[in-house]
């Protein structure tokens, strides 16, 4: 029988062998590679992580002592072993297990999280309180080196030492350039100072020598400078002790043995700790291993070749033309660069960079480093494009404001995956929009079709001034019946005549307008589609000449307060018109699940759409 059958809660882990561990472990990637090649989510990092987060529930009496996932897509061995073995099964399915911690879904999971950076600051909070109310469980926070590279997470061990005397911080490394360093000495110095002797013996020899008259201070700062130099000639710890936080490792990831003796014994620590482990992505599944940003996040596969299994329809996402239009656009002009925030795949910018290497910069996760550095780089001559999903955008608003809005700053910022996606509320692009549009000197465009790509891309270069360009991470459905003669800016496009209704729907959801109005039209319902293109600059004229006549329906893929439903309010307010009806998203938290799933639940088809026109008319 699999180990993994009578395993349903950390505890259960507790009484195992070593080598029931290891079967164990071998047992989890099995599962996650069955679920994941069926139900598509993140992939290496997970495999990655199976004998650390074994390794961390057996030695911390978990949920009493609190382990925080930064970003979390690697939490799936955490969810297994925290009671939902059998709800992971229903990963990325509507009303389904969540792809990343969620507080709602388990008292295991401590601390939400869908973006990189925060689990030194959140785990830092917990801890804070922790001592505030004079309690003695255990803070952890596991990070991923790529988060090191994040401003939230440096600000945050900035403010370890000061604040908590007691905490864990994992930093799962899974660079393999540095594997090396798990070697005999390294080894040899973390045993010596993990000793509970050698640290009773440390703090006796600091505490008398504190304790001479006058040259006390000044003698213990000489040995810990000692300490700190012999340590930082042998180990890459020297940043943290410099920080106050005490250095353990590298030690190997995927020795649970000795991850477990190690998190048994720092536990007794007197300070702040970061243990350094070292894991490979994709671990156990071959695929995964040789390219493991392919692996990362991913829809359903081939689970004996890693094969991804193609959707029917073989359009081109958005993301595939944008890939394409900013390569064009950089052999058009020389002085466009591209930027990306550790996304280079799944933005596309990958070709841009094979094609113009010296013209390519990836920040790692830092999109308000990202956004200043195109700031600085638009200020003396060059064109910078920066790629970054909309949930990420959010995070460098304030810069979008002050370095680039304010000086009026020639960077193009291309918003990929706007609107709802599988992944759920923290990767929902639909609040972006609703901050942007109130910025000074900034223009918003949402391209609908492949040609826009091109076009509107090259009208944002011509414009020379700060522009977002929105658009989803779905295919294209198709062209329009007619292809514009001239793209004016700030000009909408009028896909349909109607008499009776005036459907205005931004980017991809002219195609559930389409939709909508051929079913309105059996009911002898004659309705007009617009692609209002621009959301800033907005015609405001042609809504108006709308609005006197027919009936205002929006259509958007984003929230409805501040959104295209806000600026047709906003015109309309004191305008004699025949009547609004907003489709959107309102203020209610959007669920993960299926872009199909969540869209029918929450009302926004076609069918329901043309149900409450009728019902209005």
């Amino acid at each position: 029988m699999p180990i993994l059958d009578n395993i349903m809660y950390p505890k259960d882990i507790r009484n195992k062998s070593i080598s029931e561990l290891q079967i164990l472990a071998g047992e989890i990637r099995e599962k996650i590679l069955e679920v994941t090649s069926e139900n598509g989510g993140h992939l290496a990092s997970n495999l990655g992580a199976v004998d650390l987060t074994i390794a961390l529930h057996y030695a911390f009496k978990t949920p009493r002592d609190k382990i925080v996932w930064d970003v979390s897509h690697q939490c799936y061995t955490h969810k297994i072993l925290t009671g939902r073995k059998d709800f992971i099964k229903t990963l990325r399915m509507d009303d389904g297990c969540c792809g990343f911690t969620s507080r709602s879904e388990s008292v295991y999971d401590v601390f939400g999280a869908g973006h990189a950076g925060t689990a030194v600051s959140s785990a830092l909070g917990l801890a804070a309180a922790r001592d505030k109310f004079h309690k003695k469980h255990k803070i952890v926070a596991v990070l991923g080196d790529g988060s090191l590279t994040n401003g939230i997470s440096l600000e945050g061990l900035n403010n370890v030492a000061t604040t908590t005397k007691d905490m864990v911080i994992i930093l799962n490394d899974n660079k393999m350039s540095i594997a090396e360093n798990v070697g005999g000495l390294t080894r040899h110095l973390n045993n010596l100072i993990q000793k509970r002797g050698y640290n009773r013996f440390r703090n006796y020899i600091k505490n008398r020598i504190a304790r001479i008259p006058k040259a006390g201070e000044r003698l213990v700062k000489w040995v810990d400078r000692i300490e700190e130099g012999i340590k930082s000639m042998l180990v890459p710890g020297a940043f943290f002790e410099e920080l106050g936080i005490r250095y353990i490792g590298p030690i190997d990831g995927h020795n649970i043995a000795n991850m477990i003796q190690t998190f048994s014994l720092i536990k007794e620590f007197d300070t702040p700790v970061v243990v350094h482990v070292i894991t490979e992505k994709g671990r156990g599944f071959k695929p995964a291993e040789l390219s493991p940003e392919r692996f990362h996040g991913l829809g359903k596969f081939d689970p004996c070749t890693g094969e991804v299994v193609k959707k029917e329809s073989s359009s081109l996402t958005f993301s595939d033309a944008f890939a394409e239009s900013v390569t064009n656009l950089g052999t058009k002009h020389q002085d466009v660069v591209a930027i990306t925030a550790a996304m280079c795949s799944g933005t596309g910018l990958n070709k841009f960079a094979e094609k113009f290497p010296d013209r390519f910069f990836d920040v790692g996760i830092a999109e308000g480093h990202a956004v200043v550095f195109a700031a600085g780089m638009a200020a003396n001559g060059l064109r910078p494009v920066f790629a970054v999903y909309a949930t990420f955008l959010q995070r460098a608003l304030s810069s979008v404001y002050h370095d680039i809005c304010i000086q009026n700053l020639p960077v193009i910022i291309c918003a990929d995956r706007s609107g709802i996606v599988d992944d759920g509320p923290t990767h929902h692009g639909i609040y972006d929009l609703s901050f942007l549009r109130t910025l000074p000197n900034i223009s918003i465009i949402h391209p609908s079709t492949r040609e826009e790509m091109d076009l509107l891309l090259e009208l944002a270069y011509e414009s020379n001034s700060p522009v977002v360009i929105r658009y989803p991470k779905a295919s294209f459905n198709g062209s329009y019946e007619f292809q514009p003669e001239k793209y004016e800016w700030g000009k909408s496009l009028r896909l349909r005549e109607g008499a009776d209704v005036s459907i205005w729907a931004a980017g991809a959801e002219y195609q559930t307008a389409l939709k909508t109005a051929e079913l309105l039209g059996n009911e002898k319902i004659s309705v007009e589609i617009i692609n209002p293109l621009f959301i800033v600059p907005f015609d405001i004229d042609a809504l108006k000449q709308a609005a006197s006549a027919k009936l205002i329906v929006t259509i958007e893929d984003n929230t409805i307060v501040g959104g295209l439903a806000s600026i047709v309010d906003e015109t309309l307010i004191n305008f004699k018109h025949k009547g609004v009806l907003h489709f959107g998203w309102g203020n209610k938290l959007i669920p993960h699940g299926t872009v199909k799933g969540i869209k029918k639940n929450f009302g926004l088809t076609p069918d329901k759409i043309a149900f409450e026109i009728k019902k209005f008319l």
